[in-house]
This record gives structure tokens, C-alpha cells and sequence, in this order.
């Protein structure tokens, strides 16, 4: 099953400033959510956030924020996502069937909000590139758990390419030139 623009929303969890720093590999991790989410606005793909009780945490890292376009923020207590009931109804009032998941920490968060929308029928992609936790083998457990439930693991590009579709159209030349070339770390200060 390839993944539709038209279909998609791109949820990005928990990249707050109190826990980037502690994650393993998190400049990489919000770099690619970042660089996606950026495509997913060129293709007017919606681009959702989470912040798990910021009171504490707080809020989504500035630098990233920075970066975005147009976005929704959501604030939570649980952990997964779908456990607040304003943000479920939110989700069914779209027009979105796929939901591509990334963030922190990954299995936590990430893993009980990929299990959620897995339960309310949603197709579940989980971006491996951009999500991460404090240790890397407790973001690859949470990948495959998520996956042998369900979910398919993607990169960042796969997401990318499959959302433009083709490349013979105008929106492929100007998303290529701005987006798609090579990239490596652009020196932005994230957190």
C-alpha cells in the first residue's frame, strides 16, 4: 500500500526542548522530521504536533518550530496521542486514512500513540530515521513491536517520493529543487 498525500498526516510526537537532549541521536531525528515536514507543507500534507505534558517537558524545541509551516499542536497527558479523546475526533473529522508517526520517545510515546491509531483502523507508518529514544535499542523494540502489529516502517525519502507521486509535473520540479536534493546537516541549532 503506497502512501497518498491526499490520505496522509504527518504526526510528529514529543520533539519538546526538555527531552531532545537527552535522546540519542536527536539532532539527526529532528533534522529529518524537519526536512519531511517541510515537504509535507509544499504538498499540503497536515502536519500535526504533540507535546506530552509540557508543564514539565516544556514545549515543542523552538528550532524545530522555526522550521515549520502551518501546524497543529496538541497538548497531552497520556501517552498515546489517541487516548485524548479532543485529538481522536479531531483526526476522524480529516480526510486521512494514513498517518505517518515519528518522534520521541519511541517507545513510549510514539509506540503507544502508533498502537492507538493502529486500533481506530488507521494505516500506520513509522518513520524510522526521525523517531529515537534515550537508548537506540529501545527505538528499534518499539519499531518492531509497532510493526508486527501493523505498522510499516518507511524512511523519510520513501514518504517523500511516494507523496509526489510522478515526476513530470511542476509541483515534482519545485518540491526537487528546494527539498529533494541531497541534504546533510544544515547547521541549524534545534535545541
Amino acid at each position: 500500500m503506497r502512501l497518498q498525500r491526499d490520505r496522509s498526516l504527518l504526526l510528529m510526537i514529543d520533539f519538546q526542548a526538555g527531552l531532545l537532549p537527552v535522546i540519542e541521536g536527536g539532532l539527526q531525528v529532528i533534522e529529518e522530521a524537519a526536512w519531511l515536514a517541510n515537504v509535507a507543507e509544499a504538498l499540503a500534507v497536515p502536519v500535526w504536533l504533540t507535546e506530552q505534558y509540557p508543564e514539565k517537558l516544556g514545549g515543542t524545541a523552538a528550532g524545530l518550530i522555526s522550521e515549520l509551516g502551518e501546524h497543529q499542536v496538541w497538548q497531552k497527558h497520556h501517552f498515546s496521542a489517541m487516548e485524548a479523546p479532543e485529538f481522536a475526533q479531531a483526526l476522524k473529522a480529516q480526510s486521512v486514512q494514513q498517518v505517518v508517526i515519528c518522534g520521541t520517545e519511541a517507545h513510549i510515546c510514539v509506540l503507544q500513540s502508533a498502537l492507538g491509531l493502529l486500533e481506530a483502523g488507521y494505516s500506520v507508518y513509522w518513520l524510522s530515521e526521525a523517531t529515537a529514544s534515550r537508548r537506540c535499542e529501545e527505538a528499534r523494540f518499539a519499531r518492531e513491536r509497532a510493526c508486527a502489529q501493523g505498522a510499516i516502517a518507511v524512511t523519510a525519502d520513501m514518504v517523500a517520493y511516494e507523496w509526489l507521486d510522478r515526476c513530470d509535473t511542476a509541483l515534482f520540479k519545485e518540491v526537487h529543487r528546494r527539498l529533494l536534493k541531497p541534504r546533510s546537516s544544515r547547521g541549524v541549532t534545534f535545541f
